[in-house]
């Protein structure tokens, strides 16, 4: 059933509205859970998942025991016109939480979305990576909230789940907002922006019913992938480029590779020349690799999961 969780009138006499669609079982004394996603504009995987989920749960409501809320798209506006915050008002909605029913419309957005999601079981928010950098499926947790959230976020089929060390730009996030109201929630980042990874989606998909089973929500089929890889914020190598130019990978996303591995070259398309190789600082899994070939001095171009090999 869709329910509209927000409405504001726009210049020239349009609307802004935003929606949810609750699933319902045939029985609704078991857990809520909600999945949020559609935050950025130009981050697509969120949509796939979401109209899999609802297609999938709509088919078989005897099988679901609780009540699914999905959020396909918090930021309309930004997914209509491809830009990845608020347009007009230049907002970073993913900053904005817990909001403010009396503050900018963003910020009452933000407080109304805050406000519905509240009291959930557990609530999971979809983000792709950006347009410049290609992610392996993650669930990513703060160190302060891994206790219960690392059991959680293994039961949804990520590659791997990042615990990072708190960070300041994190507080205003709506997941910062729900776990400080001990609501939890997990984070999973994946794909590419403007970009849809229908594998990587359909896996999420297969961990979010094994999530509604674990929760005793979904008695229908459900498939899991092996235990995640847990890592530590300490254990992730990050490569930045050294010098301008075009980035050039030499190996795919997604393998192992070997100190020194030449992961890929930074080239200089004017004279003809590298201007440096690009190598593995230590043994692991590749899973965060530069797809926008230009960069600058600093620009991301590969994470590793340190391991011994």
């Amino acid at each position: 059933m869709k329910q509209t969780i927000f409405t504001a009138m726009l210049p020239i006499g349009e609307k802004l509205v935003v929606q949810k669609n609750r699933i319902s079982g045939i029985r609704n004394d078991g857990p809520r859970v909600a999945v949020v996603t559609g935050m950025y504009g130009d981050e697509l995987d969120g949509q796939f998942v979401a109209f899999e989920l609802v297609r999938r749960l709509s088919e078989s409501p005897r099988d679901l025991k609780g009540v699914v809320d999905v959020y396909p798209a918090l930021n309309p506006l930004g997914l209509s016109s491809r830009e990845h915050g608020v347009p007009q008002f230049d907002i970073d909605l993913e900053r904005t939480f817990p909001g403010n029913p009396d503050g900018s419309l963003t910020e009452v957005l933000a407080d109304a979305v805050y406000r519905d999601i509240l009291g959930a079981r557990v609530c999971v928010v979809i983000h792709s990576s950006d347009v410049y950098v290609r992610e392996m499926t993650q669930a990513r947790i703060d160190e302060g909230d891994s206790k219960e959230l690392v059991g959680l976020a293994s039961l949804l089929n990520p590659q791997i789940i990042w615990v990072r060390d708190s960070q300041p730009a994190a507080k205003p996030t709506l997941a910062h907002a729900l776990n400080a109201r001990r609501c939890p929630t997990i984070v999973v980042e994946m794909g590419a922006g403007v970009g849809v990874s229908t594998s990587s989606g359909s896996w999420l998909v297969e961990g979010i019913f094994c999530l509604l089973e674990h929760l005793h929500a979904w008695t229908g089929s459900t498939v899991a992938l092996p235990f995640p890889r847990v890592v530590r914020g300490g254990s992730v190598a990050v490569i930045t480029a050294s010098s301008p130019g075009l980035f050039i990978p030499r190996v795919e996303h997604g393998t192992q590779v070997r100190r020194d591995d030449v992961i890929g070259a930074i080239v200089d398309p004017l004279e003809g020349t590298t201007a440096c190789e690009v190598r593995a600082p230590c043994n692991g899994l590749l899973f965060s690799l530069r797809v926008y070939p230009i960069t600058q001095p600093g620009s991301l171009l590969a994470r590793i999961l340190e391991e011994e090999i």
